[in-house]
């Protein structure tokens, strides 16, 4: 798969996910605003109705004390006419004077309430829910209290209530059903959202494939004049009838733009192989610490210009099976990297070794400005530069390490990179050996 169809199909992802975390957040807002409000509803009209009972209660209890010879039968009016709704009345000595009882379950449960209520001095009229498992079974009753008052004065009280267990599993079972729908709404929006996405990256996919198609075709073409420049430039340098010191700084000048003009289009060319999937391994047989030594000794005079110490460790002879001209390639992105932004007297270290009997291994160190955590997720990012000045200076163009994790990728290998600023920065390259 070329890396385009990863970076898209990755972009893809990203855009389905962030849509779809946005409608789980606005789907869990909504479920918990649902399960408020029909709560609130449903207890707020369970409330009215035992404040209003209880009013009426307390009502006719001032009735029965002003009127003492009511018959009993007339009481029965006062008594609860529904099924769940009970009432029990006490004086002020605590002596009960009339009730509709509760279910037998319950019961104590709505007795130690009561008590409860009266020792703790609970704010009379107060709308309260209590919750008790009673043989593993959550129960909940919801009650109040109303003062019997007679020429000002309070007698005693009335307690109403109502056990409303139903009433909250019929709410708790309309929660899962809300949550149960919202999960089916959001596999339906995540799947409305990965084709929405895709529709919407079908243009940047479209101008992206152009973009590499010319980049492709430009680094191409622009590979044959270019070398016509460098052959001219490289003839007139050598023209013994050209004095002039000018002549000869303009003409060196031409040539060494060239040269970094060529490096970059070589690189382009690469890059944009890459993408289309055209880079093919040739896979030979070679000695990797010959590759390593042929590099340090092309580099050495570099080093020597800056005064910095090039160092050949670990083993001298690690054979492998790969493609050797891709491996000279890569091994001299990062040594020429570690020379680059390595000061004057610093030093540059190549280390061969094999961590086990099918893996290879080589780390480049130097001493050089390092790079900052931020910075160390980034470098592998084409034309991207640590430090753009230096670069500049040294005729990078920031396509060097993305070229060199795409020739470790065809590898099946892995890049490690430990850095630290002002200390240095350590590359590691595992490789698998290849059969022999």
């Amino acid at each position: 798969m070329a890396v385009s169809d990863n970076v898209f199909r990755q972009s893809r992802k990203q855009l389905t996910f962030y849509y779809s975390v946005i409608m789980a957040v606005f789907l869990i807002v909504l479920v918990f605003l649902m399960h408020f409000c029909m709560k609130w509803a449903v207890t707020s009209e369970q409330a009215r109705e035992l404040t209003e009972t209880a009013q009426n209660i307390a009502y006719g209890q001032k009735l029965l004390l002003e009127h003492p010879e009511l018959v009993l039968d007339d009481r029965s009016e006062l008594k609860g006419s529904q099924d769940r709704l009970f009432f029990y009345v006490f004086d002020n000595n605590g002596r009960m004077l009339n009730f509709s009882r509760s279910s037998i379950l319950i019961e104590p449960f709505v007795l130690d309430i009561i008590e409860d209520w009266k020792d703790d001095e609970l704010i009379i009229g107060e709308v309260m829910v209590f919750t008790r498992e009673i043989k593993k079974r959550q129960v909940r009753v919801m009650m109040t209290s109303h003062p019997v008052e007679l020429n000002g004065e309070i007698l005693g009280v009335v307690f109403v209530g109502k056990e409303i267990s139903a009433v909250y599993l019929g709410l708790r079972k309309a929660t899962w059903t809300l949550a149960g729908i919202a999960v089916l709404a959001l596999i339906i929006t995540t799947g409305v959202g990965y084709n929405m996405a895709g529709r919407a990256i079908i243009p940047l996919k479209e101008a992206y494939e152009k973009q590499r198609q010319f980049a492709a075709d430009a680094s191409h073409e622009l590979r044959t004049p270019l070398s016509v420049v460098l052959a001219s430039a490289e003839l007139l340098d050598n023209d013994p009838s050209i004095k002039s010191p000018f002549l000869k700084q303009v003409i060196g000048d031409v040539r060494d733009e060239v040269k970094k003009m060529t490096k970059l289009v070589s690189d382009l060319l690469v890059v944009a192989r890459s993408d289309n999937q055209a880079l093919k391994l040739k896979l030979t047989r070679f000695d990797l610490g010959e590759v390593i030594d042929q590099t340090m000794r092309k580099m050495q005079p570099l080093a020597e210009k800056k005064n910095i110490t090039l160092k050949r460790e670990g083993e001298k002879e690690v054979f492998i099976r790969a493609d050797e001209q891709k491996l000279k390639q890569l091994v001299l992105i990062f040594v020429d990297n570690a020379l680059k932004y390595t000061p004057d007297g610093g030093s540059v270290s190549v280390r061969l070794s094999t961590p086990s009997p099918t893996r290879v291994s080589f780390d480049v160190q130097d001493t050089g400005i390092g790079i900052s955590p931020e910075d160390q997720q980034k470098v592998f990012d084409r034309f991207y530069r640590v430090d753009k000045a230096r670069s500049r200076e040294m005729g990078g163009n920031g396509l060097g390490l993305a070229i060199a994790q795409e020739i470790v990728r065809l590898h099946n290998g892995i890049i490690d990179l430990k850095s630290e600023q002002g200390k240095g920065t350590t590359f590691t390259v595992t490789l698998r050996r290849g059969k022999e």
